[in-house]
């Protein structure tokens, strides 16, 4: 057995590999850029080399510096996880020619499996069904035009090198062909250097399955059963589940089959993926289902495998890496269950789902439920940073439960009691995606998030019950403040009793709550205020400057910062008369913007900052003064 591993990744999957290396004794070495001086793959190894700059094309992606990095160590052996090198077969030979234990497939498995058209061939000559279209060397576009027409439109147009969703296009109608052609084209060269295309009949109704398949260097090759990826953002996988919703016997039996023939085709050792294309009009059926493509690596979904396997595929890999067969035949392979797993990402799902780079000030998440198993497979803890220079996956969270109902409740209840703050996640549109009724009904394809876009985003505005909340937590931190007793009753007056009202503010403006009734919602105190989560998603409240109409009756009108933070708006001018609850500037603190308010009627008689100016907390920001106290013109 392999004594001592480097992980040549980052993040998420290199503490996942960790895991198991320390349950079989291996000791772990990992890499890391500047950027990642302090990660916590960095803190969880046995010992850490640096390679370079924080840019992946400067570290990661140095395949020199990786085996130097091994030799430095003693590592014995170097697993890729996946992305960056783990799917270069020049690289996985040189890690061979070092004398050093590769932790995959053979280089000339990637080679066969590297480009879409030459894979697709080989898929053919083993009876593997693949998709009807063109796959020639004939590159000129009116031969290729004349090819998608005889095909039938609509066509996807592929690169053979491609990935990840780059250098695709779907093609409607003739007319467009030659624009796509040159676009996808031009995509391609750039992401991967090599244009040329192949041509796919479009499936109408898409769904992505895909086959676990592992190898061992004594011609042994198993399936572990398919998973369905059909949730999908831009060819980008969302949420993955295994076993396929709708998968018989007779054509699971048809698909797994045909993925262990493609493995033995290109004589395959160690993890690896087949994916399938199913037309799903019919529900899925072994003669609409079609080889796309096989990924020579650990796959980014792998736990839904292992979770209604009961099989640890990372152990798989090193035990097949050092030369052993593998631990279980197919007759000893079964499901159990059903599993699925969530992205969870760093990223903006209102603003494009632009990725939410920073400090992770709050990172909590929720404990399972009895009756189904949790597991958040993660790369940060609180307090780290999410870095602009990687994926800005914060975690994968995976669940399982006894049918795929049980383990969707439990999903949506684990990205409920996620708590993350100031970074934003993409939890509230995870969410919605598992509750969605037609992703229950299991009557998705991949087309399922751009079709229903409307109703996965997020909320905007907080619910009333967050408010409440909110306002009562506000009050106790009032109330705490105050420096006697007379002061500690809020409108106090002989005969009266204390108000139950307070003036509260959030990005959307300023309200009066009603604080007499009993709030369900938990709070969370940051330097700004008190957040509030609802379907997983921050919302963050403050206390604006003025909290009843008395003060603004009597025209005290200096609205002070609730926060440190950036102007990214002035929306007014001097002397500008404006209208209570108008909006003033925006700032943008701990990347959320935050909207300043008129608290009355007035007149604009000082602004402080200047626009991009950098405000502390409590700084003036806009004083305003009431009609009636304002001198005549």
């Amino acid at each position: 057995m392999i004594k001592s591993l480097l992980i040549a990744n980052r993040g998420e999957i290199a503490c996942r590999i960790m895991k198991t290396a320390r349950k079989m004794g291996v000791r772990t070495v990992a890499v890391y850029s500047d950027a990642d001086a302090s990660a916590l793959h960095v803190r969880q190894a046995d010992e850490a080399v640096h390679i370079g700059p924080s840019p992946a094309a400067e570290s990661y992606l140095v395949d020199e510096k990786i085996i130097a990095a091994a030799m430095q160590s003693g590592a014995e052996a170097i697993h890729p996880g996946y992305g960056f090198l783990s799917e270069n077969a020049d690289f996985a030979q040189s890690v061979i020619d070092a004398g050093l234990i590769w932790v995959g497939p053979k280089p000339d498995s990637i080679r066969a499996m590297g480009l879409k058209d030459a894979a697709k061939k080989l898929m053919a000559e083993a009876g593997v069904p693949i998709t009807p279209g063109y796959m020639g060397d004939n590159q000129d576009p009116d031969h290729l035009a004349q090819e998608a027409k005889k095909i039938g439109y609509p066509v996807l147009i592929k690169a053979v090198a491609g990935g990840g969703g780059k250098g695709m296009r779907k093609v409607d109608a003739a007319d467009s062909f030659a624009d796509d052609l040159t676009s996808c084209q031009r995509e391609a060269k750039a992401s991967f250097g090599n244009d040329i295309v192949l041509i796919e009949k479009w499936i109408e109704s898409p769904r992505h399955i895909e086959v676990q398949v592992f190898g061992d260097s004594h011609g042994n090759v198993v399936h572990l059963f398919e998973r369905d990826c059909s949730l999908q953002r831009r060819h980008q996988k969302v949420i993955e589940e295994a076993p396929a919703p709708g998968m018989d016997e007779e054509t699971r039996a048809a698909v797994c089959g045909a993925a262990v023939r493609a493995a033995q085709a290109v004589d395959y050792e160690g993890a690896g993926t087949i994916e399938f294309i199913a037309d799903g009009r019919e529900g899925l059926r072994a003669d609409k289902i079609w080889f796309m493509e096989m990924n020579t690596r650990l796959q980014v979904e792998h736990p839904v495998t292992e979770e209604i396997t009961g099989v640890d595929l990372v152990e798989w890999q090193l035990r097949v890496a050092a030369g052993e067969t593998l631990p279980k035949t197919q007759d000893e392979l079964s499901i159990t269950g059903h599993a699925v797993e969530a992205r969870l990402y760093a990223e903006d799902p209102l603003n494009g789902f632009l990725p939410s780079t920073g400090r992770l000030e709050l990172l909590r998440f929720a404990s399972g439920d009895e009756g189904s198993r949790m597991r958040v497979e993660t790369g940060v803890e609180q307090g780290d940073e999410v870095s602009p220079f990687y994926d800005p996956m914060i975690a994968k969270l995976v669940t399982h439960g006894d049918d795929r109902d049980a383990a969707l409740d439990a999903l949506s209840d684990c990205l409920d009691g996620l708590r993350i703050w100031p970074v934003k996640s993409n939890a509230g549109f995870l969410i919605n995606c598992c509750n969605h009724p037609v992703f229950r009904r299991a009557e998705m394809t991949t087309g399922f998030i751009e079709q229903c876009a409307d109703d996965l985003h997020p909320p905007v505005s907080a619910s009333d019950d967050s408010w409440l909340a909110a306002a009562k937590a506000l009050a106790l931190d009032k109330q705490s403040d105050k420096k006697s007793l007379f002061d500690s009753l809020s409108g106090f007056r002989l005969n009266a009793s204390p108000k139950s009202a307070i003036m509260i503010s959030d990005q959307t403006g300023r309200r009066l709550v009603d604080i007499s009734g009993e709030a369900s919602l938990e709070t969370f105190a940051v330097s700004a205020g008190h957040l509030v989560f609802q379907n997983g998603q921050p919302f963050l409240f403050t206390i604006p400057r003025f909290d009843n109409d008395s003060e603004a009756e009597a025209g005290a009108g200096e609205i002070f910062s609730p926060m440190p933070g950036q102007v990214i708006s002035i929306e007014v001018a001097l002397d500008e008369t404006v209208a209570s609850g108008q909006k003033l500037m925006v700032l943008e603190a701990m990347k959320m913007e935050h909207s300043i308010t008129a608290p009355f009627d007035g007149v604009v008689r000082e602004i402080g900052p200047a626009l991009g100016d950098q405000v502390s907390h409590d700084a003036l920001l806009v004083r305003i003064e009431a009609p009636e106290n304002a001198p005549e013109e």
